[in-house]
């Protein structure tokens, strides 16, 4: 059909969700300075639509309206058509998210701006049908009378963008009032979790109910430095019950987005590179700590649908798979009944009991709510209760779950697989090498270190210029969009990770390097912190400063973990003072609203109540050997740091460290001081393990 149509300007963009427009009607610009200079010179207001590829409502949004011939001549000839990828552009998407947000009270994608030629927003909103219908009006009552107000009430539509953006640049910098962070912000933080936590269900609030890992490890964090065993009830409850709900995909893994119940029941279905790195993160820390199989289980398969459906080897890893399979949400993950009795004959009866399968389905459509006679899988309770209630011993049922899997697996992969979004995302795949590396170390995963080695460098080799400056976005050999604050963070922490499973000190040093560099880019020296983007990275005015953990956490909190960690490395006292002003620019919003900044309290709650590190020298296969069983005792608490010739070079530490082969030395360093210990290596880990207490997780 679109071989038919005549293409816009967006079919030589690089964008997947760009270029799924590139054969609309309606005459789209990508964001750029033609777009801006025709809509002064015809004297038309900018129509901007934002979205991302694997959006469920742009979808609907575009197949009812961007693709109507009708609703594309009104939008032809009354506006500048812009469409912008939220992915490509997140700066574009937070300042005009904002704006939405602050006009209507809420936000989401697509999101639809109507701004001067001048970039200064006037209408804001979401989804908006073809007709009116439900309350919500539709873009042909709507495109009128905005033409009719641009030609006769221009003046009342100025005033109100003015307004706008000068109170988006009022909010845009929340670090002008200094105020220390007070500790009891943790407190606080864990008291409102505990408050809002869904005890029967797990997560936080009710529906729709997001993961929101960092949420979990801020909790995780709580428990180790607080004993807190309530804390760490609530994550092992929620994480049991994701990993039960519709929300996870048993079939091929992986989490969707979110769940529209409060059940994990049933979920938005596109699947998110982010979610799975930070879920990642956050099922592998829980097993460290709990020691639970099912953890450890859930770590491997979210591992292994990124590597078998969002990896590339000679890339890195994609960004998305979609909700929609041939314009119906969830059609790929879903089944009849009479579809796994012919598929599975006698043992179809083991499925439908385990997983709930029903006649007349258990799958409602999200808009009307009815049934549709498919179902998704889901299961009620912990797969050893459910054996146990089957009357079937857990290994075997275990083994007869995963042949059958196989099976639906192998007929599900012959139905039309979701749209795929390879663009590679350097913020994205900073993350999950972050959790795949933390991963491999601690599940002893060779494959997944691998795999982790292989994409950051494919990041430092092709996402990177000769100045240093980082890029945001891969797509068929093209860079595209200079790299914002989350860019350089996420890549530094999974050089982090990646370091902490390899021991290798060019990880360190790539490390420190793309931090002095994201200082140099992003640091405010008037208010402190680092805003979004660099001054020539942008072409928007207003410079926005992150500050709240949304699906990802903000910039500012991990450059704040980030800059902890380089610090315990080097003693470079520079980075401390950048720690201090942090905690001083952002303390008033942490001890206002500490359960928003959840990722920024794990920093402080290891800058200020423990943790420890250790740092050898001698035999690097002794060093890598001590580090394989010193996890084991202590799980997330403990860093280490092997002295080898470069990182020598590298730290302020003091003299007392060799970096020769030879007989493995350690050192303990907490907080500000170190002390060589003065056992053999063994001698410490028996003594630490019989010192450690499962219940505290701390040494006693």
């Amino acid at each position: 059909m679109e071989n038919n149509r005549k293409p816009n300007r967006l079919i030589k963009e690089k964008s997947p969700y760009l270029l799924q427009h590139a054969f609309n009607p309606v005459d789209w610009y990508p964001w750029c300075d033609e777009a801006f200079k025709r809509a002064k010179e015809e004297d038309k207001p900018i129509f901007l639509s934002i979205g991302y590829s694997t959006c469920h409502w742009c979808h609907v949004m575009e197949r009812e309206s961007f693709e109507d011939a009708e609703i594309a001549r009104l939008m032809n000839d009354v506006f500048i058509n812009i469409k912008v990828d939220r992915e490509e552009r997140p700066d574009l998407d937070e300042f005009y998210m904002n704006i939405c947000t602050m006009m209507t009270g809420s936000g989401g994608w697509p999101l639809t701006i109507i701004m001067t030629p001048e970039k200064r927003p006037f209408f804001a909103g979401t989804y908006f049908p073809k007709d009116s219908r439900y309350g919500r009006v539709g873009l042909k009552e709507l495109i009128p009378r905005i033409k009719e107000l641009w030609k006769k009430e221009r003046s009342k539509l100025m005033e109100v963008s003015n307004r706008m953006v000068e109170v988006v640049s009022a909010v845009s910098d929340p670090t002008k009032e200094k105020e220390s962070i007070d500790k009891e912000s943790m407190d606080k933080a864990y008291e409102y979790f505990k408050g809002s936590y869904d005890k029967k269900f797990g997560g936080f609030g009710g529906a729709p109910k997001f993961p929101s890992p960092h949420n979990l490890l801020f909790l995780m964090n709580y428990y180790l430095y607080k004993r807190e065993h309530e804390a760490l009830d609530m994550v092992r409850n929620t994480l049991l019950r994701m990993s039960l709900g519709g929300i996870f995909d048993h079939i091929g893994y992986g989490f969707h987005r979110y769940s529209t119940d409060r059940y994990w029941l049933l979920p938005h279905f596109e699947k998110m590179l982010y979610d799975q790195a930070l879920l990642l993160l956050a099922y592998t820390e829980a097993y460290q700590l709990t020691k639970e199989e099912l953890f450890r289980d859930i770590s491997d398969r979210i591992s292994e649908y990124v590597i078998n459906r969002l990896y590339s080897k000679d890339e890195g890893f994609y960004s998305s798979e979609d909700a929609d399979t041939e314009g119906e949400e969830g059609k790929y993950y879903l089944w009849t009944q009479d579809e796994l009795k012919e598929l599975l004959g006698e043992e179809a009866e083991f499925v439908i009991t385990l997983f709930n399968i029903k006649r007349d389905g258990n799958f409602r459509e999200e808009a009307t709510g009815r049934k549709t006679g498919k179902n998704i899988l889901y299961l009620k309770e912990h797969p050893s209760l459910l054996a146990e209630q089957l009357n079937i011993e857990y290994d075997e049922f275990k083994e007869k779950w995963n042949r059958i899997r196989k099976i639906l697996l192998d007929h599900r992969n012959r139905r039309t697989p979701p749209f795929r979004d390879e663009k590679i995302m350097c913020d994205w795949n900073g993350l999950m090498v972050a959790g795949l590396s933390k991963c491999g170390l601690v599940l002893k995963s060779k494959e997944y270190i691998d795999v982790s080695r292989s994409v950051i460098s494919f990041i430092l080799r092709h996402m990177i210029a000769d100045d240093g400056i980082l890029f945001h976005m891969y797509k068929d050999g093209e860079l595209k969009t200079p790299g914002n604050l989350l860019d350089y963070n996420c890549l530094i922490w999974g050089l982090f990770n990646l370091y902490d499973a390899t021991l290798e000190s060019d990880y360190i040093i790539r490390a420190k390097n793309l931090i002095d560099k994201m200082i140099q880019l992003f640091w405010d020296p008037i208010n402190y912190g680092f805003f979004l983007t660099s001054e020539q990275g942008t072409d928007i005015s207003i410079r926005s400063k992150p500050v709240y953990d949304g699906a990802i956490p903000s910039g500012n909190s991990i450059a704040y973990n980030n800059l902890i960690r380089i610090f315990h490395i080097t003693s470079d006292r520079r980075y401390l003072d950048l720690i201090s002003r942090m905690e001083d620019a952002f303390g008033a919003i942490v001890n206002r609203f500490p359960h928003s900044m959840p990722m920024f309290l794990c920093g402080y709650m290891r800058m200020n109540n423990g943790g420890f590190s250790i740092v050898l020298s001698g035999s690097r296969k002794d060093a890598e050997e001590f580090y394989k069983r010193l996890i084991e005792i202590c799980g997330p608490v403990v860093d280490i740091l092997y002295m080898d010739d470069k990182i020598s070079n590298l730290t302020e530490l003091g003299p007392n460290f060799s970096s020769k082969e030879g007989e493995l030395r350690l050192q303990v360093c907490d907080g500000f001081s170190c002390i060589e210990v003065n056992k053999t290596p063994d001698e410490f880990l028996n003594d630490l393990e019989e010192e450690w207490t499962i219940s505290t997780h701390r040494p006693v």
